[in-house]
């Protein structure tokens, strides 16, 4: 995310030009900011910390912050004061967005200095460093950061010293362009923060390391063997579908076109859009027909998600699946794509058989296509396994569970809490 070739070789820890194995955490980054928005979970999840905890106590104010204790609320105080009046002003009125309200935070933690000091997150690269893009925006994109900075000035007036309407078009850009979507162990969202210092890795659709989070720290830990002077590459987007799509993922999130290996060779494309085997083979016009229509229902269902009821929402999964089924077969990526919002929504419902009958469909083709030690193929195992537990399938459930682990002990290391809590679902039950 930040260009130039000289930032290649700052991204490096301690003995890292000896090369490290798989599992190995290469380097720790504190956020810059952050901001989770909602509570979730099994317990709640303490907004300043990304952290799950039980028996939390509200903000005595605004009722709508939750802190472990109090010298927790204390040291969230300074960030927590621009929103605690205004949440209580406004009401039900209170609706910035998540990129407001993390922008806002860098403003506090940023002041308006022309020399500012770098933060404990900074060691590398600064904010201010962080590449915009300007140049590259469109009109839509352009109105949205008109449209959020005009929402910063509505909520945030009275507690924050602005900079010059410029600046703030490129900071808006800047955290748009850099900033990383936290989740939990099932990649549900928590919030949205920065790490200046991890945005300097650069994209491959086969990524040498991964990003995960323990509390407000980014870790990045390798996933294959890294060779003295080899690149450290991450994973911006989501890794499952074509070519064709990652690359038009990348180019409007982030303006470029990905040379890695697999996008050159596009060897996984034939499986990841199998086609049916028919007596009579669908020719190539209905496949690009069924391919036009399964993108646009994926983005009907991205929109819909606001405003339709879940049974809606479901019925628009099981039409497309049943339409898509006449050409496509069952592991092609956008089958499964509409699998799994129905599964989401199964969940959401509680219909647990539902979720489960999806989450057996899914968790084959998902570990063909994802990389070796991917979080959506931890995320749903994981799944699996807690929905296997819950209706009474112990054996299969510790089976599902020891799948996740073994994932994530890679991904997150052994020590992270996410294990300990796994470990304690197997032996409770």
């Amino acid at each position: 995310r930040a260009e130039g070739p000289s930032r290649v070789h700052e991204f490096c820890a301690p003995g890292l030009y000896l090369g490290c194995q798989t599992s190995t955490m290469i380097y720790v980054c504190p956020s810059a900011a952050g901001k989770m928005p909602l509570i979730r979970g099994r317990g709640s999840t303490v907004p300043f910390l990304f952290l799950r905890k039980e028996g939390l106590s509200k903000c005595g104010r605004c009722k709508q912050a939750f802190y472990c204790n109090v010298e927790c609320q204390k040291e969230d105080w300074p960030m927590h004061k621009l929103e605690c009046s205004p949440m209580v002003v406004f009401g039900e009125n209170w609706n910035p967005s998540e990129t407001v309200r993390l922008t806002a935070r860098i403003l506090v933690k940023q002041p308006q200095k022309p020399h500012p000091e770098r933060t404990p997150s900074e060691k590398l690269l600064t904010v201010k460093e962080f590449e915009s893009h300007l140049d590259k925006l469109d009109n839509e994109k352009k109105d949205l950061i008109q449209s959020d900075i005009s929402a910063l000035h509505h909520f945030y007036s009275k507690h924050l010293e602005f900079p010059d309407h410029k600046n703030l078009v490129a900071l808006f850009a800047q955290v748009n362009c850099n900033g990383f979507t936290i989740e939990d162990e099932e990649l549900s969202h928590l919030g949205s923060a920065i790490f200046p210092d991890v945005a300097l890795m650069n994209h491959s659709c086969c990524p040498n390391v991964i990003v995960t989070y323990k509390g407000t720290l980014a870790e990045v830990r390798a996933v294959q063997e890294i060779g003295p002077g080899d690149e450290v590459f991450t994973s911006y987007i989501d890794l499952l579908y074509p070519t064709e799509d990652r690359n038009d993922r990348l180019r409007d999130s982030y303006f470029f076109t990905c040379e890695c290996q697999e996008c050159t060779t596009k060897d996984k494309d034939k499986a990841k859009v199998k086609i049916r085997k028919l007596n009579d083979p669908p020719k190539a016009e209905a496949i690009r027909d069924m391919v036009r229509y399964a993108r646009n229902v994926i983005e009907e269902f991205r929109r819909a998600k606001h405003y339709k009821p879940p049974n809606e929402l479901l019925e628009i999964c099981e039409l497309s699946q049943e339409k898509m089924s006449s050409v496509f077969e069952d592991s092609n990526v956008y089958m499964l794509h509409m699998m799994y919002q129905a599964m989401g929504v199964c969940l959401y419902i509680q219909d647990w058989e539902g979720a489960l009958r999806y989450g057996q469909k899914i968790i084959k083709p998902y570990s063909k296509h994802y990389p070796l030690y991917s979080l959506n193929v931890a995320s749903m195992w994981l799944k699996l396994g807690r929905l296997y537990m819950g209706l009474e399938n112990r054996a299969a459930g510790e089976k599902a569970l020891r799948k996740a682990m073994a994932i994530m002990e890679v991904a997150h290391g052994k020590d992270h809490p996410y294990i300990s809590e796994i470990k304690q679902e197997i032996e409770s039950h």
